[in-house]
């Protein structure tokens, strides 16, 4: 059989969160591919897996080790991709190697375990039967805001993974763009200082009590569905107006804050009086 590539992913904060699986395999391959040497060096020091030969795979280098890795997987090589925290390909690299692995005819093998964002949202009280996870927000201002937009238009829960340099700055966007929403602000998941803020995004501006620290899940409460119009409720809203002896134009004016003005002058011109 040929050789496979392993996605094995690894705790976001708390050790004993790594799978029986997820260990079995990293003792087993010949080669583990890491975002970070020294950090993947701890945790398998720690598991007591010795003797491994690791090498450096992040988003400065991932498209210079692709034929390294295919010649290991060549060789007859096992080979693991592990991020820092978390499941590679999560917003961490993995995805070129992916494509190339299984252009090469290889199997690619993604182990289950841990995600930042799937605790965040069950643990959220939001909708979680559909969401949209985002990852990181773009620093460029036209990919960022045509993102903030989709959000305001989705009645999914997003979810954003947020720095603590700039989780104030995207609340407020985010009330810019999509008005006051509820959301949730989860940070340091699995840790000791778990912590969940919750509120609507003007509660939680005008109050700021978030702990700047650490990286945050951020979840928004989709948009509102607009309001079924219901033309016969309108047409005895309109009878009831004229029978108080209100004027057209005053029955215009009062009913369009709940319907299309459009729609109400033609139903005032219609729709006689009792």
């Amino acid at each position: 059989m040929k050789a496979c590539l392993y996605l094995v992913p690894t705790p976001i904060g708390n050790l004993s969160d790594i799978t029986l699986r997820a260990l079995e395999t990293l003792k087993r391959v010949d080669l583990i591919a890491a975002e970070d040497t020294r950090t993947t060096s701890k945790l398998l020091g720690h598991f007591q897996i010795a003797g491994k030969k690791l090498i450096s795979y992040h988003k400065f280098n991932e498209q210079k080790r692709v034929a390294e890795i295919i010649a290991a997987l060549d060789s007859g090589s096992e080979v693991a991709i592990v991020s820092d925290a978390g499941s590679p390909g999560i917003s961490d690299p993995s995805q070129i190697m992916v494509r190339a692995a299984i252009q090469a005819g290889y199997q690619v093998c993604a182990l289950p375990g841990a995600t930042a964002f799937v605790p965040a949202l069950t643990a959220s009280g939001l909708d979680s039967a559909s969401f949209c996870f985002y990852g990181f927000l773009p620093a460029k201002a036209k990919d960022r805001w045509s993102i903030l937009n989709k959000i305001k238009l989705s009645a999914s829960t997003s979810i954003l993974y947020e720095s603590t340099h700039h989780i104030r700055q995207t609340l407020e966007e985010l009330l810019s763009v999509c008005g006051d929403r509820d959301v949730v602000l989860a940070r340091e998941l699995s840790k000791i200082y778990e912590e969940y803020v919750r509120g609507s995004l003007s509660e939680i501006l005008a109050d700021w009590q978030v702990k700047e620290k650490g990286e945050f899940v951020l979840l928004v409460a989709g948009a509102k569905p607009e309001p079924q119009l219901d033309e016969a409720d309108l047409d005895d809203l309109i009878r009831e107006l004229k029978a108080q002896g209100k004027s057209n134009s005053e029955i215009v004016d009062k009913l369009t804050e709940a319907y299309p003005r459009n729609l109400v002058y033609r139903k005032v011109l219609a729709v006689k009086g009792k």
